[in-house]
């Protein structure tokens, strides 16, 4: 069963465009995807206070579609804080529709990311903040 409200932290908000289309006329996958590790790499650079970089997609679910004229709002949650890195959660949903919009979640995915110094090697981590999941 699909949540009916998001969770986490509002990360990133953009509109589906024409040019994000594969030949079908539906947002490509690979775009959504960008989308959400964009989204997911703000939230776990917030945490380790530097730079990241993506080094795993675990798991990717897409639920539905998504159409050109949706409002994309990708939701993250940091899951898992390790030495160097972190995993992050996160939910991509759309606002679709005129006056009325509903929410509707179209996909889900776990991201993993190391923070890097500024030589681009993997730095230590903050540990997990209480109350959040290990």
């Amino acid at each position: 069963m699909q949540p009916d409200q998001p969770t986490g932290d509002l990360m990133l908000r953009t509109l589906a465009m024409p040019a994000d289309t594969n030949p079908s006329g539906d947002i490509f996958g690979g775009w959504l995807l960008s989308q959400m590790d964009v989204g997911g790499s703000l939230l776990a650079a917030e945490h380790a206070g530097s730079r990241v970089a993506t080094v795993a997609v675990e798991s990717m679910k897409f639920h539905l579609p998504v159409y050109v004229g949706d409002v994309l709002c990708c939701y993250a949650t940091l899951q898992r804080v390790g030495r160097t890195s972190m995993t992050v959660d996160v939910q991509a949903w759309v606002l679709r529709g005129g006056g009325q919009r509903e929410r509707l979640l179209v996909t889900d995915g776990q991201f993993t990311y190391v923070a890097m110094d500024s030589d681009r090697r993997p730095r230590e981590v903050p540990p997990m903040p209480s109350g959040n999941p290990t």
